[in-house]
């Protein structure tokens, strides 16, 4: 049975399931296998040094796939210079045509998208902030909830509120839901509470295609829905990771309301996370990202198994609940 939304139609994919942009793990190759299982996939930007080398990265990707795939940008400060604008003109130039953004609003970026027949989707963690993306003229809206992986906002508000509350917010946009997402019942689940779609992180980070260390992968499977860490809350930029003997460290010393950034810097530094934990798979190297939805995470399948998988079960709960309906 077919699972026909506006997200499905808007980008002419197969499935309702989206994997966003993640840092470390969105190159091509896993892009690529996610486009071919029939859902959509997100190279992520900033992970490459100019924007000739995100042009090749999308070219090589398409050498893989001849299905619908796009790009992320992340639009955050940062002590080195990102080249934000020449990553949107790679894009442009390589034809790209779907673009999630998450950090600041893309308002800077959005005229030349516009003119260029780009959609934009983008990440946000409130209904607040998802109605202002849209009237700045975001086309979709990914909301956040507070079971996801990475950046939950500061609202704590759980995806089976926000979701809702989201769509009723701005009934004319297609809402991707994102945030414990992470197999058949969670799609049904997300549908049911109006999304168009779901996005899933964490759950193909556990996949073979992913280029994470095999170690990585098998604690995701092996964790439960408490095995994760909230550090940055002092600072009010809160962060999900992964539980490990570094980020339990790191949410120890925050507990001190007089300690800064400059007093966790040294553990929480990005490359150390990608260096030793995601390449060399020392699970307790650094910090790394994971949500909750690792608690529904049981296996490392291929991207085209893990797709077909959901897809079943999706099904099945469809089946039964219009099984409740019937005398």
């Amino acid at each position: 049975m077919a699972f026909k939304t506006r997200i499905t139609e808007m980008f002419d994919i197969e499935t309702p399931i989206v994997m966003g942009g993640m840092t470390g793990v969105g190159y091509g190759e896993l892009v690529a296998a996610v486009a071919n299982a029939g859902a959509l996939g997100f190279i992520t930007a900033h992970m490459y040094p100019t924007g000739q080398a995100l042009f090749d990265e999308i070219e090589a990707t398409r050498k893989l796939t001849d299905k619908p795939f796009g790009v992320n940008l992340t639009l955050l400060p940062s002590i080195n210079p990102i080249p934000y604008d020449d990553y949107r003109e790679a894009i442009i130039a390589s034809g790209i045509k779907i673009v999630e953004t998450a950090g600041r609003a893309p308002t800077d970026h959005l005229p030349r998208f516009k003119e260029e027949g780009v959609k934009v989707i983008h990440k946000c963690t409130s209904v607040r902030h998802s109605v202002s993306a849209v009237r700045k003229g975001v086309d979709v809206i990914s909301i956040d909830g507070f079971e996801c992986a990475g950046h939950p906002g500061e609202d704590d508000v759980g995806l089976v509120v926000l979701l809702p509350a989201t769509v009723d917010a701005l009934p004319d946009t297609p809402i991707i839901a994102s945030g414990g997402m992470a197999d058949g019942r969670s799609l049904v689940a997300a549908l049911a509470l109006g999304a168009d779609a779901v996005n899933m992180g964490t759950r193909f980070c556990a996949t073979v295609e992913a280029r994470i260390h095999a170690n990585v992968k098998q604690r995701i499977v092996e964790a439960n829905e408490l095995d994760t860490v909230l550090v940055g809350r002092s600072l009010r930029n809160t962060a999900r990771v992964a539980r490990n003997a570094v980020s339990v460290e790191v949410a120890e010393i925050q507990r001190d309301p007089t300690k800064t950034f400059d007093d966790v810097k040294h553990l929480m530094a990005g490359v150390r996370g990608r260096e030793n934990v995601l390449a060399g798979g020392d699970v307790d190297g650094g910090i790394w990202t994971s949500g909750q939805s690792q608690a529904l995470i049981h296996d490392i399948p291929t991207c085209t198994d893990l797709v077909a998988n959901i897809m079943r079960q999706a099904a099945s709960a469809r089946e039964r609940l219009a099984a409740c309906g019937r005398e």
